[in-house]
């Protein structure tokens, strides 16, 4: 299973505010862009793909929306303007929840109120964690996990203060080459690079 996880820094939980953002300062457009590039393949989804987004522009709490691409259904069409409008549904979904609560939005798509904190302690059980850096190890390098989970951002970096928690979570740091790229490519570049190791 392949996970990836896109911290959003500035993408706001709020559904107006996100699709207002599009365009603007906030970049939420780049979610989309990361939903196109790890879900789909030519006329079809890629198996055994899991894709979290974590918004966290909120004055409660931060919003985890999954789509598990094995289970999504009629997701309506390969574009930019569907996605956002589907991160959009499950942001109004996710309104009255609490803490830490999770709900279906639709097949394949739920929404948690869960921080990223939260989220990769979990995940950390199942996959290993492996966190984009240009100090890291070369991708072709890199004798990857059975089950591996990538972390990525939006344009706002990683805080310092997560990466002794990605540390402690035995979080190996990885490196795909000398340009600084968009989520969205990197996630290509990855799935291209474990599609040829099969």
């Amino acid at each position: 299973m392949r996970a990836f996880v896109l911290r959003a820094r500035a993408a706001p939980v709020d559904s107006k505010l996100f699709l207002a953002g599009i365009g603007q300062e906030a970049h939420t457009e780049i979610l989309a862009h990361v939903l196109m590039n790890t879900i789909f393949v030519a006329q079809s989804y890629r198996n055994d793909v899991i894709v979290h987004l974590v918004l966290e522009s909120t004055n409660d709490f931060s919003r985890t929306i999954s789509f598990t691409a094995n289970e999504l259904r009629n997701i309506g069409g390969f574009h930019e303007q569907n996605l956002t409008a589907k991160i959009a549904k499950a942001l109004d979904a996710s309104k009255g929840m609490s803490k830490e609560q999770t709900r279906d939005v639709e097949s394949g798509i739920t929404v948690r109120t869960i921080s990223f904190e939260k989220l990769i302690q979990e995940l950390a059980e199942d996959y290993q964690l492996y966190m984009l850096e240009k100090k890291g190890t070369p991708v072709r390098e890199v004798e990857f996990a059975h089950n591996v989970c990538f972390l990525l951002t939006d344009h706002i970096p990683m805080p310092k203060k997560s990466f002794n928690s990605l540390k402690r979570l035995g979080t190996q740091h990885i490196n795909l080459g000398p340009k600084m790229l968009f989520a969205s490519q990197c996630v290509l570049l990855i799935h291209n690079e474990l599609d040829m190791r099969l």
